[in-house]
């Protein structure tokens, strides 16, 4: 009777290697993602510490919905600068974006090579200008053009809004809006450019093998594609246009008022912090300039959140287009 054969025992397992360079590198990252939520966690501490005495005087409410801003009394409303601040950069945005996406679709779809290198060139070169020369231009051509031939023109024909009454001075929100919106031009295109060459050559092949003209397969199969990139890249520049400083600073007008007219002069967020910081008077206004600077980093807060969710809504995939 031959004896029974013992069970092979299993391999033992090798031990697990542990990649070291990995491991670190992981590390690293980790680190480097957390230093920038502390950093910006430091500046909101800052700006509480700051401007907390002054929203305390005031009141939170009140510092938001008043229109007054009287260092000599310590008067501090905040509601003229975040007017303005929304103005000039709704009113760039409405200028800028129908630009950026049809020069952006142009130089995607239609232009030649060589024209698209020609007029590629001038894009990057503004997203390079300094603000300060964009407030410059803004003050020497734009204003004095705005003076004597358009805001007279939008008067005559357009007067009959309330956007476009009043005496044409040049200086105000439709001067710093136009500014802004060529600061944020190239930010928006170049970001279109790059998400409208990701969209798959078949989507355009098919939609003109269907018989749709090139318009058609453009606004069929393109823009729907690339809707959720374009709505990031409209994002981005709003956010520009929310905290660029010295060119509104120099052509908007320093007016702490509340009109309806795009002609009148106003004031904004990053424009009254760098007019008053250097010369606050107390500790008091100093606050209250912190507080502002506080107010403008909770609205760029709000907008990337708003930017994340309408993202989010974009990929949800085109709506159908009834034939």
């Amino acid at each position: 009777m031959t004896a029974a054969r013992e069970p092979e025992r299993a391999p033992e397992s090798a031990p697990a290697r542990v990649n070291v360079p990995d491991r670190v590198w992981s590390g690293g990252l980790l680190l480097l993602g957390l230093a920038v939520l502390v950093v910006a966690a430091i500046i909101v501490a800052e700006l509480v510490h700051i401007g907390g005495p002054a929203i305390l005087h005031t009141g939170v409410v009140a510092f938001v919905r008043n229109s007054v801003w009287d260092v000599t009394r310590d008067v501090f409303g905040a509601l003229p600068f975040i007017y303005g601040t929304l103005v000039t950069s709704a009113v760039a945005l409405v200028l800028a974006l129908p630009v950026s996406v049809g020069l952006a679709l142009f130089l995607t779809e239609m232009a030649p090579p060589s024209v698209r290198s020609i007029v590629s060139f001038p894009i990057s070169l503004l997203a390079g200008i300094p603000s300060v020369v964009y407030g410059l231009w803004g003050l020497f051509v734009l204003v004095p053009l705005l003076r004597r031939p358009v805001e007279p023109l939008l008067a005559k024909t357009l007067g009959f809004l309330p956007l476009f009454q009043g005496p044409p001075i040049g200086l105000g929100y439709l001067a710093a809006g136009i500014v802004l919106a060529i600061m944020i031009l190239p930010t928006i295109t170049s970001i279109a450019i790059e998400v409208l060459q990701t969209v798959p050559g078949t989507l355009r092949e098919g939609a003109l093998a269907l018989g749709a003209t090139r318009w058609e397969a453009i606004r069929v199969s393109v823009l729907p594609y690339a809707r959720a990139g374009i709505v990031g890249a409209t994002m981005l520049g709003l956010g520009r246009a929310l905290g660029e400083t010295m060119a509104v600073t120099m052509v908007i007008g320093n007016s702490p008022t509340i009109r309806a007219s795009l002609f009148s002069p106003g004031y904004s967020l990053p424009a009254v912090i760098a007019n008053e910081f250097a010369e606050a008077s107390g500790d008091l206004h100093t606050g209250a300039l912190a507080a502002l600077a506080l107010l403008l980093f909770a609205v760029t807060v709000v907008l990337n959140i708003a930017a994340r969710l309408l993202v989010r809504m974009s990929r949800r995939g085109p709506t159908r287009v009834a034939a």
